[in-house]
């Protein structure tokens, strides 16, 4: 089974500028004097060539908040990606506001960034009425999981539109300057028989968790992607050349992906 070629998509994930503005700006972040400014950012990533925006709305809000929300869904500069968990409060904020997309994500106070899968296999009663009422609505909903057999398919049967592929697991691995070690080359082989398995259900493959500038080259690897998501090794980027030439670095890289391996998938 071959991969066709496709146009991959970029979401830029702009937690982290937030979440420098937050160190400054804690509690007058809609303030003028609040730096960086959300839109500013979200308009350098325009002119840097992303394809949408990503941003975490998080329970403790420690970087992102429901007012950057709502003024990204109503200036909607690019579409819009709302990560979120399924907390109440913050769904109320995805149902009202309408996001382009949603990805169901777990989250733990404690982590510094979101470290794992969704278990979607085990959370149905509270995924299905949540994945139905934003579908209603015409928002996209992906589950952010690990490329496990047993968790695509869980997603599938919620009736989620797409996976995002947890590529953390392959990013932790990967060597420095992006080159091939026999772990992640295994990690890799997940991920692309992870993808072959959603495309083969009928739903959207994307990615997202460690991707930078160096590994990218192996993420392009696999099969049938839609879109990458990508948020931290773009900030730090941008604090040498800046926002726009750092998203379009991304783009030129991300240019090569010609549909991903052609290996055969190796489902257990």
């Amino acid at each position: 089974m071959k991969s066709s070629s496709r146009s991959l998509k970029l979401g830029v994930n702009i937690d982290h500028a937030a979440t420098l503005r937050q160190a400054r700006y804690p509690g007058i972040h809609q303030s003028l004097l609040a730096e960086p400014r959300i839109m500013e950012i979200a308009n350098a990533c325009k002119k840097g060539g992303a394809d949408s925006l990503t941003v975490h709305l998080r329970e403790d809000r420690r970087h992102i908040q429901e007012s950057d929300v709502r003024l990204l869904a109503k200036e909607r500069p690019l579409p819009l990606n709302l990560e979120m968990s399924v907390d109440s409060a913050v769904a109320a904020v995805a149902l009202d506001v309408i996001p382009d997309d949603v990805c169901l994500v777990p989250e733990r106070r404690a982590e510094i960034t979101t470290e794992g899968g969704l278990d979607a296999a085990s959370l149905d009663n509270s995924l299905r009425p949540l994945v139905a009422r934003l579908r209603a609505l015409g928002i996209r909903v992906s589950l952010f999981i690990d490329p496990d057999p047993a968790q695509i398919t869980a997603a599938a049967d919620l009736g989620a539109d797409a996976v995002e592929l947890h590529t953390g697991a392959f990013s932790n691995v990967c060597l420095p300057d992006g080159s091939q070690n026999d772990c992640a080359a295994q990690q890799l082989l997940r991920l692309i028989n992870g993808a072959h398995h959603a495309h083969s259900l009928g739903m959207q493959v994307n990615a997202g968790h460690g991707i930078n500038y160096f590994n990218i080259i192996r993420v392009l690897e696999i099969p049938y992607l839609s879109d990458l998501n990508i948020g931290h090794s773009i900030i730090s980027r941008a604090l040498l050349c800046g926002i726009e030439t750092a998203v379009s670095e991304m783009k030129i890289a991300m240019s090569r992906y010609c549909g991903g391996s052609e290996r055969v998938s190796q489902h257990n």
